[in-house]
């Protein structure tokens, strides 16, 4: 990663800001505001099952400005990429391939220090968090983009965490499942030292997509590349992490080095089920910088609706990519891969190939469960199925999968712990289903597939010359008379055929007889 000193460069402080996508999301009817008074204690409610982002104006006592459900829905994802539903993905690909760069700016430069708050003035509780799930262990601070370097290579690691209120200084985090933090911490932590630690709260859409995925690279620098052109930093008031100088808010601490001491949770998890009770490192605020007109953000997590939900979108999009790039060495042809976010965004998979070769669903069906953990059904199809039309898929697993040929089953996985039909085990059971044409078949052409008629082929002056012409369907002999109705030439048909002038063929066509 490129980092320019700021020398009489500049940078767009307004494009991914936050504030401005919830204004184009409000413009293109992707987001509603809410002008009246609404009590936290109510904001999860709202949030239930909105396919919309909620942009609250007077939230709480204090009537903050809060917004959530940003990246509750690909429209919106890929609207803060500027392209199409169905482009994002390539898209992504596309901006992962920059170099990135970043323009390191002043304190005085930087909107998100514009106000400045350490001591006594730092307190957790001045933020308007809710109680998101009616079992949660506190509220919960949902959307904080976290940063932090790792002492022994020197990269930034980023990544998603929760934080649950435990006072006006400190939080639980959450870092009980497999990630680069967790093992920067915990070596951290084994050192007897505290780890410093940045929360980004208000983020664009883009930097969210940026922290979810997983490179082994300086993790900043995939926010640059995704921002497709440099990317404003600036160094927190307490620490030396370089954070987006573009955000709303930043909290600014360290994880303690005691380890995993402190109770954290229970929580309403992505996968719509809630986690246990936990035992996690504390979150220690040292500051709090922020712009002075700062939009707060809270993500949705869990419930009934998933597939309207922050996490399981940015999970389903990750996901893709990931896949994406797993299936161009597995197989020759990958068309399309789908992620389904009902599912949490990661644990159902759909994939469209052309085969090229026996056993390529298999390799794609392989593919998937090596390089997403959390993938646990996969259908793959051919190019002629639309992978997110849930009727189109059903229908070629109906008419071209047989479960004795072509499932594929494999036990031993590692798997996600929220599952509950794991029944507490560590390791689950993945299903593969083959749902494309045999090879053989494909070879020789697809099954024909009705379709409304077109009507092609040339004029003729009678039915008897038409036929003379050659075999024909009926949609051909009603092109040829140019008829808009088609029983007049059924009545034609007729005379023909008992008068022995036509007959079908095996294909169903008529004929001229001799």
């Amino acid at each position: 990663m490129t980092i320019v000193r700021h020398a009489g460069a500049s940078v767009d402080l307004e494009k991914y800001r936050l504030r401005t996508f919830v204004n184009a999301a409000i413009a293109a009817g992707e987001a509603r505001t809410i002008d009246e008074k609404v009590e936290l204690a109510d904001l999860a409610a709202h949030f239930e099952g909105s396919a919309k982002a909620l942009h609250f104006t007077n939230a709480g006592p204090e009537g903050a400005e809060i917004v959530g459900n940003a990246t509750g829905s690909r429209a919106r994802i890929a609207m803060a990429f500027g392209v199409a539903p169905d482009k994002l993905m390539h898209e992504i690909m596309r901006r992962l391939e920059n170099r990135p760069q970043t323009i390191e700016l002043t304190r005085a430069e930087a909107p998100v220090q514009q106000v400045v708050l350490t001591g006594d003035d730092a307190d957790l509780t001045s933020l308007p968090a809710n109680l998101q799930h009616g079992l949660d262990g506190a509220p919960y601070l949902s959307a904080g983009i976290d940063i932090v370097r790792d002492p022994a290579s020197g990269f930034t690691n980023v990544g998603i965490r929760r934080l649950m209120l435990r006072g006006r200084k400190e939080a639980g985090v959450d870092l009980l499942s497999p990630s680069d933090l967790k093992a920067i911490y915990e070596a951290s932590a084994r050192r007897g030292e505290k780890l410093p630690i940045a929360f980004v709260l208000g983020a664009h859409p883009v930097d969210h997509v940026a922290a979810v995925m997983r490179m082994p690279i300086d993790e900043v620098g995939i926010m640059a590349s995704l921002r497709d052109g440099p990317m404003p930093v600036v160094k927190c008031v307490t620490n030396d992490l370089l954070v987006p100088a573009d955000a709303e808010i930043i909290l600014e601490g360290y994880l303690d080095e005691r380890g995993h001491v402190e109770p954290e949770g229970p929580y309403g998890e992505f996968l719509g089920y809630y986690g246990e009770l936990k035992m996690n490192p504390v979150f220690h605020l040292t500051a709090i910088t922020k712009r002075r007109d700062a939009l707060f953000q809270t993500s949705t997590i869990g419930g009934r609706t998933m597939d309207c939900t922050d996490t399981a979108q940015l999970n389903a999009a990750r996901a893709e990519v990931t896949i994406w790039r797993a299936l161009q060495t597995a197989v020759r042809e990958p068309v399309d891969v789908h992620v389904l976010t009902p599912s949490g965004g990661s644990l159902h998979v759909r994939v469209a190939l052309r085969q090229r070769a026996p056993g390529e669903a298999r390799n794609a069906i392989a593919a998937v469960f090596g390089s997403v953990s959390n993938a646990k059904h996969v259908w793959v199809v051919d190019p002629d199925i639309d992978i997110r039309a849930d009727g189109q898929v059903d229908w070629a697993m109906a008419t071209r999968f047989q479960a004795d040929r072509d499932l594929v089953v494999a036990t031993g996985f590692r798997a996600v712990p929220l599952d509950p039909s794991l029944m507490g085990a560590r390791t689950g059971a993945k299903a593969g289903f083959d749902c494309c044409l045999p090879f053989a078949q494909a070879l020789a052409g697809p099954p024909l597939i009705p379709a409304p008629p077109t009507y092609p082929g040339k004029r003729f002056s009678s039915i008897e010359a038409a036929l003379a012409d050659g075999a024909k369907f009926f949609q051909e002999l009603m092109a040829a008379t140019g008829s808009r109705d088609g029983r007049e030439i059924v009545i034609a048909l007729e005379n023909l055929r008992l008068a022995g002038k036509a007959g079908r063929d095996k294909e169903g066509r008529w004929i001229a007889l001799s």
